[in-house]
């Protein structure tokens, strides 16, 4: 039987994107016509530029082209999973619309497949026309993560990948609310491999990840898979009582203004860590109420070919 590639795409405020995606992708697909069938499933999170409606023109012309329309933003890890969720290939690719990550590769992806690798991830090795501060937070994280967290995802990768069906269905049944898919991929396992790339500049637009959405990510990833950071206040604790206690020791002795206002200020160094303290504790509380609530990760208000 013929296998299938289904390619998510998720899609937002992409308009002057979108045409030039789907050209280079449909240059994908022929050039992958003899082995596989393949299928795009754009995912529009709730733009409010013509991404949908120009996704609605090329829908109606190609059965190939499929579509799924939020309700409202959801986020691009949301939109990704709804793709994951809908698709029903034997090979899923998942490549962003602002063209910087070449969709050429997915064919040469698909090639390492044949090797007997399950996952296949980009692993970027130059970034054009991306910020200093871009670079350097984007590498600093990773070492964090890595740090942090049991699961090991390859520094310098995004989620520009390609993965077999076995596991697509894995990460289709991990229903947690707050995802950072480039780190569950690693966590369900399987055979694995990079492809090594340069990446390109945006083709045009702006990017859809400023400061907050890259903390937010950032955040949800480290949460999501260490406990880490609730330990380390048991350490600093335990540190800074001891201080404490050093203190109030040579305070029996020595006792003059320089004491008083280093202990003053061990007051409130301590207590702007408690306070720091509650809200890393807060924070996976807050994850817990997401959890429970037991809510929809997104809502898909509109199909197209599905």
């Amino acid at each position: 039987m013929r296998k299938s590639l289904d390619i998510i795409v998720p899609v937002y405020n992409e308009e002057e994107c979108i045409e030039q995606t789907i050209s280079r992708l449909c240059g994908v697909r022929e050039s992958l016509y003899n082995e596989l069938d393949v299928n795009f499933i754009f995912v529009d999170d709730g733009s409010r530029d013509k991404s949908l409606a120009i996704l609605e023109e090329y829908a109606s012309k190609y059965p190939f082209i499929k579509a799924l329309s939020f309700s409202r933003n959801f986020g691009h890890q949301f939109a990704v999973s709804a793709g994951l969720d809908y698709s029903k290939g034997d090979y899923v690719a998942i490549i962003d619309a602002d063209l910087q990550d070449p969709p050429e590769l997915i064919k040469d992806m698909y090639e390492k497949t044949k090797e007997g690798y399950q996952v296949v991830y980009g692993k970027r090795l130059k970034r054009k026309k991306e910020t200093a501060f871009k670079k350097f937070t984007a590498f600093a994280f990773y070492r964090v993560f890595d740090s942090l967290c049991q699961i090991k995802v390859p520094t310098d990768t995004g989620d520009f990948r390609l993965i077999t069906r076995e596991v697509a269905d894995a990460l289709k049944n991990m229903p947690e609310k707050h995802r950072f898919i480039r780190a569950m991929v690693p966590w369900v396992g399987f055979k694995s491999t990079p492809l090594y790339y340069n990446r390109d500049e945006r083709f045009a637009g702006v990017t859809k990840y400023p400061l907050s959405k890259m903390l937010k990510l950032a955040s949800d990833g480290i949460l999501s898979f260490s406990t880490k950071p609730i330990k380390f206040i048991h350490i600093l604790a335990g540190f800074l009582m001891l201080i404490s206690v050093l203190l109030l020791v040579t305070g029996l002795f020595w006792y003059n203004a320089f004491l008083l206002c280093l202990l003053a200020g061990l007051i409130f160094f301590v207590g702007a860590l408690q306070l720091f303290a509650i809200g890393i504790v807060g924070e996976y509380v807050g994850r817990i109420f997401e959890e429970v609530k037991n809510r929809p990760i997104y809502i898909v208000q509109k199909k197209l070919n599905i």
